[in-house]
């Protein structure tokens, strides 16, 4: 699809008229929500803006199918779509379009468009906040001013095909959502044992550590090459030569995801490699074990083990520290065998719908940065 040739057909020829936002739009604050009205299981979502609601409550102040914008804080500008009856706080922009001259999704995926430039607006030096004029002042397209039916028609067209991605982009995500907590449930189910069940073992009894051979390069001085070199959370660049070859298992040092787990903290390579002092070295017998300790370190809480709020670190000596719940070899085999097959049958939960996902959400910017890309005034008189 040619942007410029749909736009030219859709537009037969009319012309497009730019206001600012404010013209077609009315913007609403939140309000105040106690803290002691929030509960776990509510009806209604209460938002403060930000990528998902702070919690549910009894009660809502507005209706479905609304745009909101985060006001303040760090996630000030992030434009949201809310679906059904909801409540919105203080730190919460709700907009509220003239629905007699603009789409309500049209204005949603146009401000979606902005969001980057939002974000750019805040201002003060503690909370950061975004103003209302930061937003009503963004200029919005309207094709066909003097023909209201045909300018909605317009619009809706362009909604309808951007909606088909974000629409196909939700329901990878929740599949990929569901995946996961499917496999979480049966991963926990064959790694829980009680004490008494099984013979427990410090990590250090498991595995060899070979942190005094890492040596970390900065990227100054890295000589490029085709050799991963590994940090505390995977791959962060390529060298030419290499610290190891074998099979290992390294496991994160330091850093935020200790604590917040975005990605896994204990993961597998083989072959040559480069590794960091941001990443733990653990070698082992087999490639079973190896596996089975990946897997159930993945699996735990490591919180008891880690020190340091502010720049969370697992030291050497806590690493080794963590017992393992240590079942008999064909009992290891048997639980990595299963979640082995396991992963691969949910779609290969780090490459596969992630990648996806990422994949719609470009192509959904692209026809997005397309679609709404209407002429300028000063393009529309030469």
């Amino acid at each position: 699809m040619s942007g410029v040739s749909f736009l030219e057909k859709l537009l037969d020829g009319e012309a497009v008229e730019w206001k600012e936002l404010g013209d077609v739009i009315r913007l609403e604050k939140g309000r105040q929500l106690n803290k002691e009205l929030l509960c776990e299981n509510g009806p209604y979502p209460a938002y403060n803006g930000g990528v998902t609601h702070s919690g549910f409550t009894d009660t809502f102040n507005y209706s479905e199918n609304k745009t909101i914008i985060s006001q303040g804080g760090a996630s000030a500008g992030f434009v949201n779509f809310v679906t059904s009856k909801f409540y919105a706080n203080a730190h919460c922009y709700v907009v509220l379009p003239n629905t007699e001259a603009v789409e309500n999704r049209y204005v949603y995926h146009l401000l979606k468009l902005n969001q980057v430039r939002l974000a750019g607006k805040q201002h003060g030096a503690g909370i950061p906040a975004l103003r209302p004029s930061e937003i009503l002042e963004i200029p919005i397209p309207i094709p066909c001013p003097d023909n209201p039916k045909k300018s909605l028609e317009i619009q809706a067209e362009i909604v309808r095909i951007l909606d088909s991605f974000t629409e196909l982009t939700a329901e990878l995500t929740a599949e990929l959502t569901a995946r996961k907590k499917q496999y979480n449930y049966y991963r926990d189910k064959l790694l829980s044992f009680e004490e008494g069940e099984v013979e427990w073992k410090a990590l250090g009894d498991l595995a060899e550590n070979l942190d005094s051979m890492r040596r970390p390069i900065i990227s100054g001085l890295r000589e490029p090459g085709d050799i991963p070199y590994y940090g505390a959370s995977g791959i962060v660049d390529y060298v030419k030569d290499y610290i190891f070859d074998c099979d290992l298992l390294l496991v994160s040092e330091d850093g935020a995801n200790l604590l917040a787990r975005n990605t896994p903290i204990a993961f597998s390579i083989s072959g040559k490699s480069w590794v960091n002092n941001h990443a733990h070295v653990l070698k082992f017998k087999t490639s079973v074990e190896r596996k089975y300790v990946e897997y159930y370190l993945n699996s735990i809480d490591l919180t008891p083990y880690i020190s340091g709020a502010a720049q969370p670190k697992l030291n050497k000596k806590s690493l080794e520290s963590i017992r393992i719940p240590n079942p008999p070899p064909e009992d290891k085999k048997r639980i990595v065998d299963i979640l082995d097959k396991f992963d691969a049958l949910t779609g290969s939960i780090s490459d596969g719908l992630p990648r996806e996902i990422e994949l719609r959400q470009k192509q959904y910017e692209h026809y997005r940065n397309l679609l709404l890309n209407f002429p300028k005034p000063e393009a529309a008189g030469e």
